[in-house]
């Protein structure tokens, strides 16, 4: 699993490649949320690259937006994969996270 951030405007956008699971979900948790604590209420979560993602890796999306919502921030998850986002599906996260195709669409929403 890694991460690549970048700024655009007042948006983090947040890339993730490889596989979240129960074996880094812990770390990747700790990281997102201190970049929360330092002050990154805006954020598009690119997870084009994103292999695989496990129970424990929803539960890190859904605390993140929890986490971004109670700072009046907001989450925008773009660019799943097809088996990625019927993962989302199949667990209900699409009914309660905002999901859109694009990087660019994200970014519009914000």
């Amino acid at each position: 699993m890694s991460l690549t951030s970048e700024k655009i405007g007042e948006v983090l956008v947040v890339s993730t490649a490889g596989q979240i699971n129960s074996a880094n979900a812990a770390a990747l948790e700790s990281e997102l949320l201190a970049l929360v604590e330092q002050g990154e209420h805006r954020w598009v979560l690119d997870m084009g690259r994103l292999d695989y993602i496990s129970s424990a890796g929803l539960r890190v999306m859904l605390l993140l937006a929890k986490r971004l919502k109670q700072k009046s921030g907001r989450l925008v998850l773009c660019g799943m994969q097809p088996h990625v986002h019927e993962v989302f599906d199949i667990s209900g996260f699409l009914s309660i996270l905002t999901v859109v195709d694009s990087r660019a669409t994200a970014l519009a929403l914000e």
